[in-house]
């Protein structure tokens, strides 16, 4: 299983053109945590995040509305791929401290966003499978049991 399966449907993405403000309310509107930010050939520019908002941002005084994205967002970005796994985007994410990773085709096109959240989940599913299969071979008895 590949990391673009555990993406949610719909890409919040935006310009790298776009201001602070578009950012953030492509955020609040998609309920996610991160924009990827796209060149005018859908290739990731750069990543823009609520640690963004709080460290570079925030404290400006400037409007949001003012301040090009391309000013705030977070570059050079670590990506993932289609054949990246999710053990090995999780031990990615856990080792940088990263709540999101981009997944790109192999031209940096952006085809989905991986958050930390859709990768525990799939690891907590993973799991709970282990433990009822383990659970119904110890109920079951063998031969001669």
């Amino acid at each position: 299983m590949g990391v673009l399966e555990l993406c949610d449907p719909e890409i919040a993405a935006i310009s790298a053109e776009a201001s602070v403000a578009d950012a953030i309310r492509m955020m609040l509107d998609h309920h996610v945590g991160a924009v990827g930010v796209i060149d005018n050939e859908k290739r990731v520019a750069g990543i823009f995040t609520e640690r963004d908002v709080l460290r570079r941002y925030a404290l400006t005084g400037v409007d949001p509305e003012k301040i090009p994205l391309r000013e705030m967002m977070t570059t050079p970005v670590e990506m993932a791929t289609e054949a990246t796994g999710p053990g090995e985007a999780l031990a990615t994410m856990v080792e940088r401290h990263f709540r999101h990773l981009p997944v790109v085709d192999n031209d940096g096109r952006l085809l989905g966003m991986l958050s930390i959240r859709n990768v525990l989940q799939w690891r907590v599913d993973s799991l709970a499978q282990e433990l009822d299969s383990m659970e119904q071979y110890m109920a079951n008895d063998g031969p001669g049991g």
